[in-house]
């Protein structure tokens, strides 16, 4: 019985430590897509965004700083645009494609402390096959570039044009 009171008492300061240790999941912040088109998901709601640079039909990606939410780029599979809206250096002729289902997704690299991301491209139907180019955030002032010697790096060919990704519990 004393057991059972001791776990009813302590769940309370466990749950407020999680708190205190816990850090923010802010990646998907921003969403861009479409025809120049994006949402900013707030605390107070979704908000509208008109700013991007981008304009397709099919598969996008978009990443933000995973405690503030801060945009850091998003992308088509075949250009990358930086924060401002402007492509990122070394970011266009990706082998994802705009007619792509699901062109590209983007993955921070699990060594956070590199603030490196992955790339992963794919072409449309079943050509250009599985690749993936790494974005550094240190890079070009702080609005990233795509490092050259890992730019369409290949991994699977053929494939179609369908991509997805899941954390492995060991990273």
């Amino acid at each position: 019985m004393s057991f059972r009171i001791l776990i009813y008492a302590l769940t309370p300061v466990l749950l407020m430590l999680t708190g205190v240790y816990s850090h923010a999941q802010k990646e998907s912040t921003h969403w861009y897509f479409g025809r120049k088109a994006g949402v900013q998901f707030t605390n107070s709601g979704p908000v509208a965004l008109t700013n991007s640079a981008m304009i397709t039909g099919k598969g996008c990606a978009s990443i933000s700083h995973r405690c503030s939410g801060d945009l850091l780029f998003y992308t088509d599979g075949d250009t990358i645009w930086n924060r401002n809206h402007v492509a990122m250096t070394n970011g266009t002729g990706l082998l994802g494609n705009v007619e792509s289902t699901q062109s590209a997704i983007i993955v921070e690299n699990p060594d956070t402390t590199t603030n490196q991301y992955y790339i992963f491209t794919v072409g449309a139907g079943s050509s250009g096959g599985l690749n993936y180019s790494v974005v550094d955030m240190n890079l070009s002032g702080g609005l990233g570039a795509v490092m050259t010697t890992l730019k369409n790096v290949p991994l699977v060919n053929p494939t179609l044009e369908k991509v997805t990704g899941v954390k492995h519990g060991n990273n």
